[in-house]
């Protein structure tokens, strides 16, 4: 019988999902599932759901439910992590005060000012359940959705013996949009894609082996509907020749070219179709909403109808062909740059092609990506690894370079308005930095 561990099981909407997947394939079906969450209220909403999952299944699983991670992690086989660190009044800080410098963000996430000082207040907590792991579950397979995903895994990968990957969706969420632009079943579809989260490009994507780019440039040209869904990738797109995975409003912050200027957020950022065009601190509008109702919203979660359907999220899968009945298979995880791509940083978080099977997760090879590419993604990169080394070693002069140097914010601000933007960041982080000795 194996065990899987949901840290942060809190958060409703993933673990309902991931757990109805897993309980599709025979291996796990009478599996023990392990529930943990620090807020005793959301586990009680987690653990009905996954009851009411079971029972709709009528599978043999038992469910166990505890805020004692130790409790959860003991004996587990696979351990999968959907925490967020901090509340609504700490994430509004990341997005407000950039804008009073200049730098308007949308979600905040991943890098940036924003995504970077999430990434402090959160790798203290994912080092912590990664010595936790090594302690109760050292042989584990640990599945990480938490962001900033490139951040995290980087430091955890670095810092522990776990095996840990990070999972995103928009891999073949952004594959499947693009075969329903060009009108093919996605089971036709075939591609490689490589680069790092939420920056990662198909750098070939196929429809029955051949390859389909002319048919989607056709559609972003010609067809202003399937334009207008996503403004800014497919900017990017038609001006950079390979599709970007993560959506516009995310990628509007990466790069110095849809941000800047108050006429380009209104021409690219704004009137977008799809479901994140890149409107100003989208992530604040959705949190102050669900605050306003999130037991309603809690409520509706749970008690939603049941599909048994497996979903299209990889963490299943990779359970399955590690622990399970061993059917290899191949996703797309953020492991270290071993001798993966050929052209950003050695050592650094990307996001390609890996394989799962019993023996493991195994990154593959991808080679150089194209130079227009690597330019981009570099950038980030290194300041990922700039804002890693502040982090470990609790150096704030690390995390302003870091930040002096992301694309958006170097194209707004002078490097003495960036100084004074990361100092007032840190001010209002200070109790949740503990690592950070010593600001200047």
């Amino acid at each position: 019988m194996k065990k899987i561990a949901f840290i942060g099981a809190g958060s409703l909407v993933f673990t309902k999902n991931l757990v109805r997947d897993l309980l599709t394939f025979p291996a796990f079906e009478d599996c023990t599932i392990a529930l943990m969450d620090i807020n005793p209220e959301r586990l009680a909403f987690a653990k009905t759901a996954v009851d009411n999952l079971i029972a709709a299944g009528a599978y043999q699983a038992q469910v166990e439910a505890t805020t004692d991670r130790a409790e959860a992690l003991t004996g587990a086989h696979g351990v999968v992590c959907t925490i967020l660190v901090g509340d609504l009044a700490i994430w509004r800080t990341d997005i407000e005060i950039p804008k009073k410098y200049g730098v308007d963000i949308n979600i905040g996430d991943t890098r940036g000012p924003a995504g970077i000082f999430r990434f402090l207040r959160t790798v203290p907590v994912m080092l912590d359940i990664c010595r936790d792991i090594e302690r109760y579950c050292p042989e584990a397979i640990f599945l990480n959705y938490s962001n900033p995903m490139a951040m995290l895994v980087r430091a955890m990968q670095s810092e522990s013996k776990v095996q840990v990957t990070g999972l995103c969706h928009s891999v073949q969420g952004t594959a499947a949009m693009l075969a329903g632009w060009i009108g093919a079943p996605m089971e036709e579809i075939t591609y490689r894609c490589a680069g790092i989260n939420h920056q990662a490009f198909y750098l070939d994507y196929k429809w029955k082996g051949k390859d389909a780019y002319p048919l989607i440039r056709e559609a972003v040209a010609k067809r202003p509907e399937i334009y207008n869904e996503e403004q800014v990738r497919n900017e990017m797109f038609l001006h950079l020749d390979y599709y970007v995975t993560e959506s516009s409003g995310h990628n509007s912050e990466y790069n110095a070219w849809f941000r800047k200027r108050p006429d380009l957020i209104e021409k690219y950022c704004t009137h977008g179709t799809g479901w994140n065009p890149g409107r100003y601190g989208e992530i604040i509008t959705y949190a102050e909403k669900l605050n306003g109702n999130w037991h309603e919203q809690m409520e509706a979660w749970r008690d939603s109808p049941i599909d048994l359907q497996r979903g299209e999220e990889y963490a299943s899968y990779i359970f399955n062909a590690t622990i399970g009945d061993g059917t290899l298979f191949e996703f797309n995880g953020n492991v270290r740059n071993f001798g993966l791509i050929d052209n950003v940083p050695e050592g650094c978080c990307v996001e390609v092609p890996v394989l799962a099977s019993k023996g493991g997760l195994s990154p593959i090879h991808v080679g150089a990506l194209p130079d227009q590419l690597a330019v981009l993604v570099n950038t980030s990169a290194r300041c990922e690894e700039l804002a890693v080394q502040g982090a470990l070693t609790g150096d704030p002069r690390c995390i302003f370079h870091a930040i002096c140097f992301d694309p958006l914010t170097s194209a707004v601000l002078s490097l003495a308005e960036i100084k004074a933007m990361v100092d007032e960041m840190f001010a209002a982080n200070q109790a949740w930095l503990p690592q950070f000795k010593q600001l200047s």
